[in-house]
């Protein structure tokens, strides 16, 4: 089993994963706070970065969706879903559960 320096790293790492990235990311977004949505999407794709990285790849389209998250303002969702889709994952709406009255 490897060791980590530090829990970001583990992350990274396990964010690599594309079921692991999609259950982060769904976990987050049932918590709702915006900088918490912010924050892992940029987790997951620097976990993505890191894996294009590695590979040589060259896709400008992924810079260009990764660099929406560098930038200081929140995505919009049209932007959110071309990254998400970029990341291999996508948007899904379900129904809230209902709070007892």
């Amino acid at each position: 089993m490897p060791t980590y320096k530090s829990y970001h790293s583990y992350l990274i790492e396990s964010l690599k994963d594309p079921a692991e990235a999609a259950a982060y990311l769904g976990a987050v977004l049932e918590d709702g706070e915006p900088e918490h949505i912010l924050l892992a999407l940029k987790n997951v794709a620097e976990a993505r970065k890191s894996l294009i990285d590695a590979s040589n790849e060259a896709d400008s389209h992924w810079e260009n969706s990764y660099q929406l998250l560098t930038q200081e303002e929140v995505p919009g969702l049209l932007a959110i879903a071309s990254l998400l889709n970029e990341l291999g994952l996508k948007l899904s709406v379900t129904v809230k559960e209902q709070q007892p009255a």
